[in-house]
């Protein structure tokens, strides 16, 4: 049998024979020439390696495999038409994957405007996941730092610094997330650096900030959400070793896809509206 398949539109030629038994006929109704339909056929046989008619006077009429192959293929009208019908719908807006650290995404979610022209929805997904942007496990990313696959596209946004804030000057010590594989650059650099003073911890980044805020303990967050958070206060310059570019990611193929290019544009106007 030969490797490669049949297509639909072959398959749906087929049934049109089977059922009207004569070549003569069946392009007349599908208004396509005979040796066009003659040869099909003969290649849809060639294909599947197996006799489908057994021609003669009377016409095409179906050998033992063709009628097994129709049997198979009884449902494939109504297949054919739900895909047509698929195809004329309005599914709406497609889900654009995004892909970002949690402080960027939270950020973001606030900042976005929904598409007027109703081309996408974001779709956050795990932020501390190793999604492959090449391999298309997410379509959109914002990174610290550049792609060094061929297949990524890359855009730099802005800046990224971090800072020590606290809800007062006389706060000492630190709240953090526990020490554990797959933290943020940041949280490495508050345990390496600062193990000894962490106070508390709690599992989740918007945890941290309440307890701050509570007085708990100092906590280092990036300097757009840090300066954004009422009662919070500035207690470091930027923190040299975390400062780095950020970088908004995207596969070569998919980039000027309407519904992500779309994305694109919105996420680089919202996080540097400037």
């Amino acid at each position: 049998m030969n490797e490669s398949q049949p297509s639909l539109d072959d398959l749906a030629l087929f049934l049109d024979l089977a059922a009207a038994g004569s070549l003569a006929e069946t392009a007349r109704r599908r208004s396509m020439p005979l040796p066009t339909l003659s040869r099909r056929m003969t290649k849809l046989e060639q294909m599947t390696g197996r006799a489908l008619f057994l021609r003669g006077r009377a016409g095409y009429a179906l050998s033992g495999d063709g009628r097994a192959l129709a049997a198979e293929l009884h449902d494939l009208p109504e297949l054919r038409q739900r895909v047509s019908a698929w195809m004329q719908t309005d599914h709406g807006p497609v889900a654009v994957r995004i892909t970002a650290g949690f402080w960027t995404a939270h950020h973001l979610a606030m900042r976005l405007a929904p598409d007027r022209a109703g081309r996408w929805l974001p779709a956050f997904v795990a932020s501390n996941a190793p999604l492959d942007l090449a391999g298309r496990e997410a379509d959109i990313g914002i990174r610290n730092r550049p792609p060094t696959s061929a297949r990524l596209a890359r855009q730099r946004l802005r800046r990224i610094d971090y800072v020590v804030y606290a809800s007062d000057p006389a706060v000492t010590g630190y709240v953090a997330l526990p020490a554990g594989p797959g933290l943020a650059a940041s949280q490495r650099w508050l345990h390496d650096t600062c193990g000894d003073r962490i106070v508390t911890t709690a599992t989740d980044p918007r945890l941290c900030l309440d307890l701050a805020l509570a007085g708990f303990g100092q906590v280092v967050l990036p300097t757009f959400a840090g300066d954004a958070t009422a009662g919070l206060t500035r207690m470091s310059p930027p923190i040299a070793p975390l400062s780095h570019d950020e970088w908004l990611v995207s596969h070569h193929a998919s980039r000027h896809d309407p519904p992500i290019r779309a994305a694109l544009n919105a996420i680089a106007d919202a996080l540097c509206p400037d």
